[in-house]
């Protein structure tokens, strides 16, 4: 779905018409912070992931069977 230049304009009016001039920079404070914690839990949970990867022991390889 690609929004045009048309359609953000129109979607900002409507946001500034239902929230008002002095509730937007509180939206934005409020969006960017909750992106970042987004941001940083999915950057500790991957972090987590890879850390129990590597402290996971490998398996022995097994020698090659000669018949």
């Amino acid at each position: 779905m690609n929004l045009g230049p048309g359609e953000i304009i129109l979607i900002l009016i409507a946001v500034l018409l239902i929230f008002g001039p002095k509730k937007l920079p509180e939206l934005g404070k409020s969006l960017g912070q909750g992106i970042r914690e987004f941001k940083k839990g999915t950057k500790e949970m991957r972090d987590d992931l890879e850390s129990s990867f590597k402290d996971e022991p490998e398996a022995p390889k097994e020698a090659p069977k000669n018949a």
